[in-house]
């Protein structure tokens, strides 16, 4: 069976093992992209940690959850966002000013909006975590 998203995949799988108060997930969804959105996500404390497990079927990925996601998905269509004009996507998705990460796809990587704010950079919104 293949995949269309599977940062979408593992993101939904992350909300609904947080809400079921699970401690641990297990998924195939194994590629670059998810593991950078899942970096940042341990970078801001969102998750404990991840690792790769690596299965004679192919690389697993076990996720360690603290408990820490109230709401965590993906964005699509995936918005152009200028460097002046973050505000108006963290009021969309995110439920109060500097509460929760808009993760950005830059031409210097996935980065947070914060950060691209920083170095002004624009990009595609591509997620989001509180």
């Amino acid at each position: 069976m293949s995949l269309n998203d599977p940062l979408s995949n593992v993101l939904s799988q992350i909300d609904a093992y947080e809400k079921s108060g699970k401690k641990e997930l297990i998924t195939k969804n194994n590629s670059r992209v998810v593991k950078k959105v899942l970096s940042i996500m341990q970078d801001h404390k969102y998750i404990g940690g991840f690792e790769e497990i690596n299965d004679s079927k192919g690389a697993l990925l076990k996720i360690h959850l603290i408990g820490s996601i109230n709401k965590t998905g993906v964005i699509k269509p995936r918005f152009s966002v200028k460097k002046d004009s973050f505000e108006k996507f963290e009021k969309r998705f995110l439920p109060a000013k500097d509460f929760g990460i808009l993760i950005i796809s830059t031409s210097q990587g996935i980065i947070t909006h914060v950060n691209a704010k920083k170095k002004g950079l624009g990009g595609r919104v591509i997620s989001y975590c509180y």
